[in-house]
């Protein structure tokens, strides 16, 4: 029997030019890093597609599945491929999506400064997308030079941020952690959107039959 084919979650990555968005993308696709100066000059938008359990037994968490679950999301990531260097990303890149990731580098603030068009652009073009934000390349310092008071005014300031993030591409380190946690956070808005459907499909049924019981002929000979 043909299994049913499981919707696409589409998550956007936003942020500058260099900052490792595509290293990002890399380690999602294929657990892989490729280094600056080995890289091919490629540009243009990029997505793939991974499955994640929506419901794992007793820990409660996501995690990205090799195995047919009981229960599926399919996270769909975008890159813009550099297209930024170039030219103004179009609204299609963000429209649909149901999570956007401001990336930014740990070492570069001006990088981290930026967030805040990158966040109006999201809103604008996908506004019920969740945001998360993502501070890349923690392996190269010591110390970051986007402290954790920036962070925190930022989410403050925005009020809309769901999880924050440090990762290295390099490494690894974080970049697992932050899928799960946003599959997770798209699996849990998702199914309360489903079941607040229902509720409101089950409403309009009720309120039919009230319509329906009102308008029956009153039968009664007294």
């Amino acid at each position: 029997m043909a299994s049913a084919k499981i919707p696409a979650q589409k998550v956007i990555l936003c942020g500058d030019y260099g900052v490792g968005k595509s290293s990002i993308f890399r380690r999602f696709a294929n657990d892989t890093f490729v280094a600056s100066n080995d890289r091919k000059s490629t540009l243009g938008l990029d997505f793939y597609n991974k499955a994640f359990c929506s419901e794992s037994g007793t820990d409660g968490h996501t995690h990205a599945c090799q195995c047919p679950p009981i229960s599926k999301l399919m996270v769909q990531l975008w890159d813009t491929g550099g297209m930024e260097r170039v030219a103004t990303v179009t609204s299609s890149y963000y429209k649909f999506s149901e999570a956007a990731i401001l990336v930014y580098s740990v070492d570069n603030p001006d990088s981290f400064n930026s967030l805040a068009n990158h966040l109006l652009e999201v809103a604008s073009f996908a506004e019920n997308a969740k945001i998360f934000l993502c501070g890349n390349k923690i392996d190269i310092i010591t110390s970051d030079l986007v402290s954790n008071d920036d962070v925190d005014n930022f989410c403050e300031q925005c009020g809309i941020v769901s999880g924050i993030f440090k990762t290295s591409c390099k490494t690894g380190e974080g970049v697992n952690d932050m899928f799960d946690e946003i599959a997770r956070v798209i699996s849990t808005s998702s199914r309360s959107r489903h079941e607040l459907l229902q509720l409101e499909q089950s409403f309009k049924l009720t309120t039919a039959d009230i319509d329906s019981a009102e308008q029956q002929p009153d039968n009664c000979v007294c």
